[in-house]
């Protein structure tokens, strides 16, 4: 075999049929690829169904937990197995077509300071997904969007959403905050440098803490517009939404402690924690009320 140009990194839990899906797309790639699947202890046959390809397919490799370790950590612990100069680190519900990386591949070519990278993330309807081009959601942006002071002030920059998919598109690479932990290209010698994802967080944030540290390290978090995918958002929290939003939430808390406690007034810093937390609250108990209606 060819030595791979991308290692493709798949965590997986419980990801029925679309798992299958996205590591065959994967293999469809028109440049050479290794894929490598971490699991969390799926307890629903799709790593069953992938035990065929790798047994036919050299270029597969599983790896398989004893439980749910979270993204960060099944991720990191195929780190070791990568041996491409490029990693991409793909969600199991996002479709690959044949010529994605190699057009990614060319245009990073131009932009030797970019450390990691995404592309435009669409929904299956074809509208863009948000999170996949962002601004830092600094605490007074949260705090501003959990309040929806952007609509009593739309155009203020000051109250501006963090995530951009609402604005105009590019029509060419931009750097930009942080991309979609969807689909992250990653650069190995940048990567070297930054460090593994942090397995401080379980679900959630671990995506806007690595591209803080790309940042942070000098490098460029590219968003590319002219090369898109398809994600279908959430396959593997669907069955458990109101625990998917307390990771959420805590990760966005351990991200503000992390990056911000010393840099903003401590009673802006409990302001954005109260409207955090009372907005997981009440999200809750929505996504209760809403589960036992149906």
């Amino acid at each position: 075999m060819p030595a791979p140009a991308v290692s493709v990194i798949i965590v997986s839990f419980n990801s029925g049929p679309l798992l299958l899906q996205s590591v065959q797309a994967a293999l469809g790639s028109s440049l050479p690829v290794q894929v490598l699947v971490s699991d969390n202890g799926s307890e629903d046959g799709s790593m069953d169904s992938l035990a065929g390809v790798a047994d036919r397919d050299p270029r597969v490799e599983l790896y398989r937990g004893d439980r749910n370790r979270g993204f960060a950590a099944a991720a990191n612990r195929v780190l070791p197995q990568a041996q491409a100069p490029w990693l991409l680190f793909l969600n199991p519900d996002c479709l690959l077509e044949p010529d994605t990386l190699a057009r990614m591949l060319a245009v990073l070519e131009d932009w030797p300071d970019a450390g990691i990278a995404g592309p435009l993330i669409r929904n299956a309807d074809g509208s863009e997904q948000p999170g996949g081009r962002r601004r830092e959601p600094t605490p007074w942006r949260s705090l501003a969007r959990v309040l929806g002071l952007q609509r009593l002030r739309p155009g203020d920059h000051r109250f501006a959403d963090f995530n951009l998919h609402r604005d105009p598109l590019p029509d060419a690479p931009v750097a930009v905050d942080a991309i979609s932990g969807a689909f992250m290209l990653a650069r190995r010698a940048a990567l070297d440098r930054v460090g593994p994802l942090d397995e401080g967080y379980f679900l959630h944030c671990e995506d806007l803490d690595w591209c803080r540290r790309f940042r942070d390290a000098g490098f460029t978090v590219l968003f590319v517009p002219q090369v898109a995918v398809v994600h279908h958002k959430g396959v593997s929290s669907r069955a458990r939404p109101v625990r998917v939003e307390w990771h959420k939430h805590r990760g966005m808390m351990r991200y503000y402690r992390k990056f911000f406690l010393g840099a903003h007034p401590r009673p802006l810093f409990w302001l954005v924690g109260i409207a955090v937390w009372a907005r997981f609250v009440l999200l809750a108990a929505w996504l209760t009320f809403e589960r036992r209606r149906s």
